[in-house]
């Protein structure tokens, strides 16, 4: 049988994965920086968990996983991998409310699986990294949040636009184009504008039951990007009163704080995520062909769907398959991503294999990672190893060697060797 792997999820080589775990160090080193800790959930999640908190579209790429218990008739679908890491966060903080303390900021880095069709940085398994504040309303914490997007995106050299919105103001366009009853397919129909351009969203909100003539009001109210007109358009709606409120005090504490990458208000952003509820992001890369890199919001009440009323909060997530394939095409990763080791010892007989093996005890033991050629040979091949592994350093030890109690020290990037005792070489390299 042909080895092969599930379409939408990847293999990882050594120095495709350096390359991962320098990008989630950075935005981890972030994540702390602002004062967030850490939180693991599991894979797997009951599917009751899940379902209904994603909206329709999101429900659809659930993965549903079948088991069978002994005893039972046939197999059922009563567990799902994660979608993404907010719903199960919020689970958690109402498993465990009475071990935190309130608001509690938490960072999560893991994978997150969706029944998507696989595309250019589009995959069906994906790493999340997460930060999240509950227990308090204060729009602090939004201004917070995309500050910390454009630390990070700064930091990884992608210059990026940070897209805002207001779930309110879309309720509030929803209520002067005549379309409050169907603000879900609205929504949904305009998250996909980037898409498929206005004409498919007004294509797209027909097929959901909304009229021609109340699509077309509401995307002449979308060709609008002014804050200042959607302040005079819903003066008369409380609920995009509301919006535009909070749309002003957000601004005004991101205004102490000015980011290096631009913030944009849109009218066009949705975010089709059904738990959200106030301030909305999306992160755009600029010059690139592809999609979010990130994005988040605020919800006012998601633990409630578990019970758990009064504990608003709002998150980031910053799309890390995405961030990294635009790092790799834009060759952003240091070029010293190289292997973790800095020395291979070589020798050229039996005897000389058994006193390299003892001092590569050694130098592990003194902190430096290192390894010994498999066996004695000619120096050919260790040292075709060494630089086909971008090793530095390679200490070869010899009859000569060995009667001195020496190794020869070759640098690897200068072409130079020396006879050094094991003590010099492990000072040298620390």
């Amino acid at each position: 049988m042909k080895p092969s792997i599930p379409k939408g999820t990847r293999d990882f080589g050594p120095e495709e994965v350096r390359k991962r775990q320098y990008l989630f160090a950075i935005i981890r080193e972030a994540f702390v920086r602002f004062g967030y800790e850490p939180v693991e959930t599991p894979s797997l999640e009951n599917l009751e968990t899940l379902t209904g908190k994603y909206g329709e579209e999101g429900d659809k790429l659930l993965f549903k996983v079948l088991t069978h218990v002994a005893g039972e008739e046939g197999p059922t679908a009563k567990r799902g991998l994660r979608y993404d890491l907010t719903v199960p966060f919020a689970r958690f903080v109402v498993m465990h409310q009475h071990q935190l303390r309130f608001p509690f900021k938490r960072y999560q880095i893991q994978p997150v699986w969706r029944a998507d069709r696989p595309q250019k940085g589009r995959y069906q398994e994906f790493f999340q990294c997460d930060a999240d504040v509950v227990g308090s309303p204060s729009l602090m914490y939004e201004a917070e949040l995309v500050s910390l997007f454009d630390q990070v995106f700064t930091h990884l050299g992608i210059p990026v636009r940070i897209e805002v919105n207001h779930r309110m103001l879309l309720a509030g366009m929803a209520v002067v184009a005549g379309l409050e009853d169907q603000f879900t397919s609205m929504t949904t129909a305009v998250d996909k504008w980037d898409k498929i351009g206005p004409e498919g969203v007004a294509a797209d909100m027909e097929r959901r039951g909304i009229s021609p003539a109340k699509a077309a009001h509401l995307l002449e109210i979308l060709q609008h990007n002014d804050l200042e007109y959607f302040r005079d358009l819903l003066a008369d709606s409380p609920i995009g009163t509301s919006g535009i409120e909070e749309m002003d005090v957000f601004l005004r504490y991101l205004a102490i704080t000015p980011t290096r990458n631009p913030v944009v208000f849109t009218p066009l952003l949705a975010r089709g995520l059904g738990y959200y509820t106030g301030c909305i992001f999306e992160v755009k890369p600029e010059g690139e062909g592809m999609g979010s890199i990130g994005g988040g919001g605020r919800y006012a009440d998601l633990t409630g769907i578990f019970g758990m009323q009064g504990m608003p909060g709002v998150g980031i997530s910053f799309g890390a398959e995405r961030i990294y394939d635009i790092m790799e095409a834009r060759q952003l990763f240091p070029s010293d991503l190289t292997g973790t080791l800095k020395i291979l010892f070589a020798a050229l007989d039996s005897e000389a294999h058994h006193y390299a093996f003892g001092a590569l005890q050694q130098v592990r033991n003194a902190g430096i990672p290192a390894d010994l050629y498999p066996e004695p040979d000619k120096l050919k091949k260790p040292l075709k190893y060494a630089a086909d592994r971008r090793i530095p350093f390679v200490a070869i030890a010899g009859e000569a060697e060995l009667a001195l109690g020496h190794f020869m020290l070759k640098d690897m990037t200068k072409g130079t060797q020396e006879s050094l005792p094991l003590a010099e070489i492990i000072q040298r390299l620390s």
